[in-house]
C-alpha cells in the first residue's frame, strides 16, 4: 500500500510536469471550477466584484492606511460590514458542503483501492496530477518574470491577480516584483508541498482535502472557522517548504544561510503562524527584502519586512521561479519518502 502511494505521488508529479501548464487540462479544469463555487466565487463573484472595484483602493497614496468597502457596498445595496459577513458565511457554508463531498469521494476511492496497489497507484497519481500546480505556476511565473523585464506592468498585473488575492491595480516595477517573489513562495507551499505531504500522510483523501480547503480559504477571506482550518492544515506543510527552501537556496546560486536566518529571525514578528514562513526563506535564499504594506479587497494589512538586501527586480522573480522549481522537486522526495515510513510503521502495528 505504502509503495503504490508513493508511486503514484512519483508519477502524478512527473506526469504534472510532463504535460504542462494545467490550465489546459480538462481534469484540473474541473476541480478548479468546482472548489470555485465552493469557494463563494460562482455565488457572490458579481458582488465581490463590485466590493473590490468600488473599495477606494489607493495603492502607494502617503499616509493611506485603509480601505474602506462602502463605495462597493453601495453598489450592491448593503453596508460593507453586513455584506462582507453575509458573503464570507454563505461561501463558508457552500465550501464545507464540497470540502465533506470531496473528502467523501476521496475515502471511498482510497478504499476500494486499498488491496489493489496498481488500482492505487493509478487513482493516486491521477489526484496528484489534478491537484498539484508546480508546472502551472512555473509557467505564470515566468509570465510574470518576462513581461517585468520587458518592462510590461499590466499583462503582470493580471498574471499576479490569477494567483494572488490582493490588489495589483497600480503597483509598479518594484511593487510588482515583491509581490511575485512572495506569491511564488507562497503557492510553492501551498499548492505543491502541502498537497503532496498530505497526500503521502493519507493518501487520496489528503491530497483532495488540502487543496479544496486551500481554494475555500481564498474565496471566504474573513470566516474565521475557515482561516483556522487552513492554519491547521498549513502549520507542518509551511515548515517543511520553509526547511526545503534552505536546502534548495544553492542550487540556484542562493544563500542557505540567509534562508534560514531569515526564516528563523522575520518570521516572529508576522501575526500568521504560517504566513511568511516560506517568503521569508525565499527573501533570504535570494537576499532581497519582502513584505510589508500590502493591500487586499478586504483592507491594508501592513506586514513585516521579511530578510535583508536589496528591493526585488525582474531577476530576482527569475530565480525565485527556480527556486520553487527545486523546492517543488525536493517536496516530491519527501513525499514518497514520507509515504513509505508511514507504511513501514502500519505493518509494524500489525504485526
Amino acid at each position: 500500500m505504502s509503495a503504490a502511494r508513493a508511486i503514484g505521488l512519483m508519477l502524478g508529479l512527473a506526469a504534472d510536469g510532463v504535460l504542462g501548464n494545467p490550465r489546459h487540462r480538462p481534469p484540473v479544469t474541473a476541480f478548479r471550477r468546482l472548489a470555485t463555487l465552493g469557494s463563494g466565487a460562482g455565488q457572490g463573484g458579481e458582488s465581490a466584484a463590485a466590493l473590490r472595484a468600488g473599495g477606494g483602493v489607493a495603492v502607494g497614496m502617503p499616509g493611506e492606511s485603509t480601505v474602506t468597502l462602502a463605495a462597493g457596498a453601495e453598489a450592491v445595496g448593503a453596508p460593507a460590514g453586513e455584506l462582507a459577513a453575509s458573503m464570507s458565511a454563505r461561501a463558508a457554508v457552500t465550501g464545507f458542503g464540497l470540502a465533506g463531498a470531496v473528502v467523501a469521494v476521496g475515502l471511498v476511492a482510497e478504499r476500494a483501492a486499498r488491496d489493489r496497489p496498481v488500482v492505487q497507484a493509478v487513482v493516486t497519481a491521477v489526484t496528484t496530477w489534478a491537484v498539484v500546480g508546480a508546472a502551472g505556476l512555473a509557467t505564470q511565473g515566468t509570465e510574470l518574470a518576462r513581461d517585468l523585464e520587458e518592462g510590461r506592468l499590466e499583462p503582470a498585473r493580471g498574471t499576479l491577480s490569477e494567483l494572488d488575492p490582493r490588489v495589483a491595480d497600480g503597483l509598479g516595477m518594484i511593487a510588482l516584483s515583491r509581490a511575485s517573489v512572495e506569491t511564488l513562495a507562497e503557492n510553492t507551499s501551498e499548492v505543491v508541498v502541502a498537497p503532496l505531504l498530505w497526500g503521502a500522510l493519507a493518501g487520496v483523501p489528503g491530497l483532495l482535502a488540502s487543496r479544496t480547503i486551500s481554494v475555500l480559504a481564498r474565496g471566504s477571506a474573513g470566516h474565521w472557522l475557515v482561516a483556522r482550518i487552513d492554519e491547521l492544515v498549513h502549520l507542518v506543510p509551511t515548515r517543511v517548504a520553509a526547511a526545503l527552501t534552505v536546502l534548495a537556496a544553492p542550487v540556484v546560486g542562493g544563500s542557505a544561510g540567509g534562508a534560514w536566518r531569515a526564516w528563523r529571525r522575520d518570521t516572529i514578528a508576522h501575526p500568521s503562524p504560517n504566513a511568511g514562513r516560506v517568503e521569508a526563506a525565499f527573501a533570504g535564499a535570494l537576499e532581497i527584502r519582502v513584505g510589508g504594506r500590502t493591500v487586499y479587497p478586504q483592507g491594508v494589512v501592513e506586514l513585516p519586512v521579511l530578510g535583508v538586501g536589496r528591493n526585488p527586480d525582474a531577476g530576482h522573480v527569475t530565480r525565485a521561479v527556480e527556486l520553487s522549481r527545486v523546492v517543488g522537486w525536493l517536496a516530491g522526495a519527501t513525499s514518497v519518502t514520507v509515504a513509505l515510513l508511514v507504511g513501514a510503521r502500519r505493518r509494524r502495528r500489525r504485526k
